[in-house]
């Protein structure tokens, strides 16, 4: 990460902290770790909590086209950058509350650089439900957690019936994180 890009989230952390609440942007590790079955043949994808970009970065380096990428960010100055830094990238500003009206169906996966257990339970909901409405059949709700517990209310997880996949402990991330990936049973 450039120190420009460093000096920004500490200033939004500053300005908005209800906003950007992470004590730092995730490392690459992390990033890679988010971006693992991303099939660059696979369709769109979907990602929350934009921030800096270095997610939308393993994103893309995982050969997503930059137009099959909708990245979600509700800050403007953190929008701004994502513009500028990945051209042809969809950069939607608004709550990521909101996704299910994305005009985006059949997504392969939704990556979420969101602190989500911090968050009221009915934007938690509100995130879930829409971003499953935007997934294809077994496609995958990927989050990270710094705690040992998955990073989905255990009511939520019931109620929609999730499922999961956790990766090994991610040490080069401050703090160290781990990675889930959501699923949800096919109806039958």
């Amino acid at each position: 990460m450039a120190s420009g890009d460093f000096a920004l989230f500490i200033g939004q952390v500053l300005r908005r902290p209800h906003q950007v609440v992470a004590l730092a942007p995730s490392s690459r590790h992390l990033c890679a770790e988010m971006a693992v079955g991303i099939d660059p043949a696979a369709g769109p994808v979907i990602e929350l909590g934009a921030g800096t970009g270095t997610i939308t970065q393993a994103i893309l380096s995982r050969g997503v086209a930059p137009e099959n990428l909708h990245s979600i960010e509700m800050n403007p100055d953190f929008c701004a950058l994502l513009r500028d830094r990945f051209p042809g990238v969809n950069i939607h500003q608004m709550s990521a509350g909101d996704v299910g009206q994305l005009p985006v169906r059949e997504a392969q996966a939704v990556v979420s650089g969101l602190p989500l257990l911090s968050m009221p339970l009915g934007l938690q909901r509100d995130i879930l439900t829409g971003s499953f409405q935007c997934l294809r059949p077994g496609g995958a709700y990927v989050q990270f957690t710094y705690g040992p517990n998955p990073p989905v209310a255990r009511s939520l997880r019931e109620d929609i019936g999730l499922t999961w996949q956790v990766s090994r402990k991610i040490w080069w991330n401050m703090p160290p994180a781990r990675v889930y990936r959501f699923t949800k049973p096919a109806v039958t």
